[in-house]
């Protein structure tokens, strides 16, 4: 069951199990020649299709849909039954029929919504010229402790996910796996998800169903040259994958993206020898205990950022071995994140000049060392309202002023807080958890805003970047010197 219809979000087989359902609750009320054909047929269809369902897997929001068609199963094909052995066929009136058909016809409506509001991720075709590939790489970082175990010898390890520019693959190539180089690590990662923000795991058990547009291990792309790097740090209790759809239209347009698990930090992080790493974040209650926490948190993902940036750099060298060997250009840095890794990139940026330039996506600068540093940003935050922390924008702008290149503060209209991640492709569309700009434009609209900055600052193509960004909503401009 891996093909998706779009709009629907149900695969084939659950379009005929829901066929099948429909035409059992309203055979009762088709005029009398009709019944029995439609009868034999709809409960054939949705016997087979059921029976198939349950072998590949069945999704929740099936299940009242199967609730409903088994409910009126009997009604519909028990006349025809009767007919065959020659008894009297029996119907109930039609008043008493007629709350029974509601019920079972308002059970299988809610599958097709239910589908529609948590459905399996449809992941938008990259634009680029180039297909995209992608692996997996775990990389020790031997001069520093591991702070979250008590071992003194345990490094830090971090677990990077590579998107790069490919030749296109056989027809017969199978798309990469969301979440996870396999489908149980996809599950063992969004149950982590799920439980992280408090949510029953079947409200999201599509997600892990789903694939992607990249494929492992693709060869990599004979033209391009040496390909800018863009490093990302997912929000606190983030993964590696969680913007893989922003991730796959970079590498379709030239760039190599790094995304990276922060064990300890990450819902879940599965390492190579299979051992799962859960975050060991938590509330406190405390604001001031937790924002000390967030801080710690902060710098350790900043220093993670920047190790990798070094192991990228060995790879480019031949130094780790991978088909990226000598297509890497490191002197094309950007270190980008949402949420908490929006703060560590900028807090990367200071510490690190290697870093080239910034693309901050709605993450607070929680930086305790804050000062002067050379790279142009891009902050996109979401819309501003009453229920926003008073604090971030007059924080955010005063860390925007202090680059002494031109930076820009973005807010998109409509945008919330996981606009800028694939949640919009998969959670219900509340507003106020992922925006208002639906399942197409919320990707786009990322991937466009950020493509533009990166462009001009990276390959250092012409054009009016000011007057780009600003058609996606209200810009801030920051030039050395100036506030705005």
């Amino acid at each position: 069951m891996t093909e998706i219809i779009t709009g629907l979000y149900m695969s084939p087989l659950e379009i005929l199990a829901l066929s099948g359902a429909v035409a059992l609750a309203v055979v009762r009320w088709l005029p009398p020649a009709a019944r029995r054909a439609v009868a034999i047929a709809a409960g054939s269809e949705f016997v087979l299709s059921a029976i198939a369902l349950s072998v590949l897997g069945i999704r929740w929001q099936m299940l009242p849909v199967l609730a409903g068609a088994a409910f009126a199963l009997p009604f519909a094909v028990s006349p025809v039954l009767r007919r065959r052995s020659a008894r009297p066929a029996r119907r109930a009136r039609w008043w008493l029929a007629l709350p029974g058909s509601v019920v079972c016809v308002g059970l299988i409506a809610t599958g097709p919504v239910a589908a529609w509001a948590c459905p399996v991720p449809v992941f938008p075709e990259p634009t680029g010229n180039f297909a995209v590939g992608t692996r997996v790489m775990q990389w020790t970082d031997r001069n520093r402790p591991e702070t979250a175990t008590p071992e003194p010898d345990d490094r830090r390890t971090v677990v990077v996910q590579l998107w790069y520019p490919a030749t296109k693959s056989p027809a017969e190539a199978q798309p990469a796996q969301y979440l996870g180089r396999t489908q149980q690590e996809a599950h063992t990662v969004s149950d982590a998800l799920a439980g992280y923000a408090g949510l029953p795991g079947f409200l999201v058990d599509g997600v892990p169903r789903a694939h992607t547009h990249s494929v492992f291990d693709a060869p990599v792309a004979g033209t391009g040259g040496r390909f800018p790097v863009v490093l990302f740090s997912p929000g606190l209790g983030g993964v590696r994958t969680q913007n893989t759809a922003w991730a796959e239209e970079l590498a379709g347009n030239g760039y190599v993206v790094a995304a990276l698990d922060h064990p300890y930090d990450s819902a879940a992080v599965v390492l190579a020898d299979g051992r799962t790493n859960n975050t060991q974040i938590a509330s406190t209650g405390d604001d001031d205990e937790d924002n000390k926490r967030a801080a710690e948190t902060t710098g350790i993902r900043a220093a993670d950022l920047s190790f990798v940036l070094t192991e990228l750099g060995r790879l480019d060298r031949g130094e780790i071995p991978g088909p990226l060997t000598g297509r890497l250009d490191t002197a094309r840095a950007a270190v980008t994140g949402h949420s908490l890794g929006g703060g560590a990139a900028l807090q990367a940026a200071r510490q690190d000049s290697r870093f080239t330039t910034v693309i901050n996506m709605d993450g607070y600068p929680r930086d305790p060392d804050v000062r002067p540093f050379g790279q142009p940003v891009l902050a996109l935050t979401q819309a501003i309202g009453p229920t926003t922390d008073p604090r971030y924008i007059p924080r955010l702008t005063e860390v925007l002023g202090l680059s002494t290149a031109t930076s820009y503060r973005l807010t998109i209209p409509g945008a919330a807080h996981l606009t800028f991640t694939d949640a919009p492709l998969y959670l219900p569309p509340v507003p106020s958890i992922v925006g208002s700009l639906g399942r197409t434009e919320s990707p786009r609209v990322v991937a466009e805003t950020t493509l533009a900055f990166l462009d001009a600052t990276l390959r250092h193509k012409p054009g009016d970047l000011s007057g780009t960004l600003s058609a996606y909503g209200d810009l801030s401009v920051y030039r050395p010197g100036n506030s705005r």
